[in-house]
């Protein structure tokens, strides 16, 4: 786990025993996000989301911190099989990154804050830290998922 001031990214990575192809399909069906989501905010897509991203689509979450709200991203970045990311309006991204190593993929997320538009109220929050221990859990959800399939 890693957090540069400088590049403002929150960085956790874990080997999961699974393709990347089969990873990125998880990641890009916004239907799943809630069963492996670490932090427990993410609760839903609403059903207008697509069933599998592509760069510039958009899709809306049910989420909860406290209060029930709603976030709709837009997907940034898009790689297949190797990298996707999205976007919300307060700037930060959320990026996966997937590289293929014997016996299954490098999975690597980030929380990059580099166009936040609220930098210090993610500092107040501790919202770094926070990101940082439920990243790491996503991964774990990750890997438990696909550990669940064989």
């Amino acid at each position: 786990m890693t957090h540069d001031t400088k590049t403002k990214i929150v960085s956790v990575e874990r080997f999961v025993p699974a393709a990347p192809g089969l990873i990125f399909e998880l990641l890009a069906d916004p239907r799943q996000h809630s069963k492996i989501d670490g932090s427990g905010s993410v609760k839903a897509a609403k059903v207008s989301a697509p069933p599998r991203l592509s760069l510039g689509a958009k899709f809306t979450m049910d989420m909860k911190i406290g209060v029930s709200y709603k976030m709709t991203n837009t997907v940034v970045e898009f790689e297949e099989n190797r990298r996707i990311a999205w976007q919300h309006f307060g700037g930060h991204i959320w990026r996966y990154i997937l590289e293929p190593v014997d016996g299954g993929t490098n999975v690597v997320e980030q929380f990059d804050y580099n166009g936040s538009k609220s930098i210090l109220i993610l500092k107040l929050r501790g919202s770094m830290q926070s990101n940082e221990k439920a990243m790491a859990q996503t991964l774990v959800n990750i890997e438990k998922h696909f550990s669940a399939q064989q």
